[in-house]
This record gives C-alpha cells, sequence and structure tokens, in this order.
C-alpha cells in the first residue's frame, strides 16, 4: 500500500496545474456515464486551493492525488478526493480520507461529510468500506448526487 515513497503536503496554489491535471485523469473514465461533466474537473484549481484546507500526495515527485475540504461550523466537508489512474490501488486515497478525519478530529468537527455522483458506483463502495452513511439523495441540474457522512464520536461503551 502506501510506502514510504509518497509525500503527504498542504497544498498550494502553485500545484494548481498539477492538481487540474490529476483530476481531469481521474474523473475522465466518468465522462461515458454522465450527461455533463463531473464539477470538479471544471474547477479553478488556483481558486480552490487559495480558499480550501488542501493537500495533495507526491509519488516519485509528481503530484498524483489530491484532498480538497472545507471546514463548515459542524463537520467537515470534503468537497474533492481523487487520485490519478496511474496511482489508484496504492493507497492514497484511503490515506487523504484518513487525512480529512484527522483534520476534522483536530480542529473539533464530530462529523465528515461528503457527496459523490449516484453513476459513480465504486465511490459508493469505496465509501461505505470506509464507514460512511448514506444520508440523503439530491438530483439538481441533470446530476444525482448521493451524500454520505461518517462520525467521528465514538459511541458510549456499555455499562
Amino acid at each position: 500500500m502506501i510506502g514510504d515513497d509518497v509525500v503527504l503536503r498542504r497544498a498550494v496554489v502553485a500545484d494548481a496545474a498539477a492538481v487540474t491535471e490529476l483530476v481531469a485523469a481521474a474523473y475522465a473514465k466518468y465522462l461515458a456515464r454522465m450527461p455533463f461533466r463531473p464539477r470538479p474537473m471544471d474547477a479553478d484549481y488556483a481558486a480552490v486551493l487559495a480558499a480550501t484546507d488542501s493537500w495533495v500526495a507526491e509519488l516519485d515527485g509528481r503530484i498524483r492525488a489530491v484532498l480538497v475540504c472545507a471546514l463548515e461550523p459542524d463537520h467537515l466537508l470534503i468537497e474533492n478526493v481523487a487520485v490519478h489512474p496511474d496511482a489508484q490501488g496504492r493507497g492514497l486515497g484511503g490515506r487523504l480520507l484518513e487525512l480529512a478525519e484527522e483534520h476534522a478530529r483536530a480542529n473539533g468537527r464530530p462529523e465528515v461529510r461528503l457527496y459523490t455522483n449516484e453513476v459513480m458506483v465504486e465511490n459508493l463502495r469505496l465509501y461505505a468500506g470506509r464507514g460512511y452513511r448514506e444520508t440523503g439523495r439530491e438530483a439538481a441540474g441533470g446530476f444525482g448526487r448521493v451524500f454520505l457522512a461518517k462520525s467521528l464520536v465514538s459511541p458510549p461503551s456499555p455499562g
């Protein structure tokens, strides 16, 4: 899985071109399933990286995964997590999800939320396997979104 050759670091605006390229590659497989391009493919990553809490994962000196999230008053919202196809299966996405949870805890947020498109069924399975539960669905603007959340608060032990 994730090895010593991976560097996780805060994203900076100078990473925008590399992040734009990796997001385009990561989401390309979904284009045939959707009537429109996934919104992350058209984001202005210079603006996104300047305005959010974001991290990148570097492999062999190249940015191969990105996590974009924002601290909301009562949760952390993951706006995007993407892994370049040539780096998938190495644990980068899972490590970035763990990083989001660590960031939420460190900032006193009891829950992590995210959403994905309903046609991205691989993502739904991945998030369910990591403890996220579906909290709702919404169809708007030609997109069917699935909302998910993961509580970071441990249930009280029996007692």
